[in-house]
């Protein structure tokens, strides 16, 4: 992401604002750090993970490019249930990483610029990364962004591919994708995830 939604100005010109709630919101700033100066908005790691400032004391910068939020922390067991997006500068792009509880539940896509998602937790095997990008954000990517990362490359052509693609990962995935649609797509699994937590809780 931060190839192609920063600018091409020096790491020191530019910030991007980042929520750390756990281990992998923890790395995602670390790995911005190496290509801008990010703003931490938010941290509960002094407190173990467990809870998190409300969102109107978040620190965010208006000058960031985007706004980035882990909406799971597995390892920690934190989860952002009902995003408050009014916190957010009007216009700014949110970005998050939803590896954890993709396909869990409905999303609002008009919230958000662009969404991540590792497909092991529910879609499919390990190696296949699911990426939904807001069209106009393609085409800013910086000029050293590697081939791999540039995201106007793979949406001008989709049937072309710069490396091997893990076929078997990726067709696992569209046979779990077509299992959740014959059982009544998103809202039936979270009707049946519901059911099984209760029975766990009690």
């Amino acid at each position: 992401m931060c190839y192609n939604l920063l600018g091409d100005e020096p790491k020191e010109k530019q910030t991007a604002n980042y929520v750390t709630s756990g281990f992998w919101s923890n790395g995602c700033i670390k790995e911005a750090a190496k290509y801008c100066t990010p703003t931490e908005s938010a941290s509960n790691l002094e407190n173990g993970c467990t809870t998190i400032a409300e969102p109107f004391d978040w620190k965010i910068d208006p000058k960031g490019k985007y706004f980035h939020f882990c909406d799971n922390e597995t390892i920690q067991g934190f989860e952002f249930n009902d995003f408050d997006f009014s916190v957010i500068p009007e216009g700014m792009t949110v970005v998050c990483d939803m590896s954890s509880n993709f396909c869990s539940r409905k999303v609002d896509w008009s919230k958000y610029g662009m969404v991540y998602a590792g497909a092991q937790k529910n879609v499919g095997p390990a190696g296949v990364t699911i990426v939904v990008v807001r069209e106009d954000l393609i085409g800013k990517q910086r000029k050293d962004t590697p081939i791999l990362c540039d995201w106007e490359l793979f949406a001008k052509a989709p049937t072309q591919f710069y490396n091997t693609p893990c076929c078997w990962s990726i067709y696992m995935c569209g046979l779990n994708i077509a299992y959740m649609l014959e059982q009544g797509g998103i809202p039936a699994m979270k009707e049946k995830a519901d059911v099984r937590a209760k029975i766990l809780y009690e």
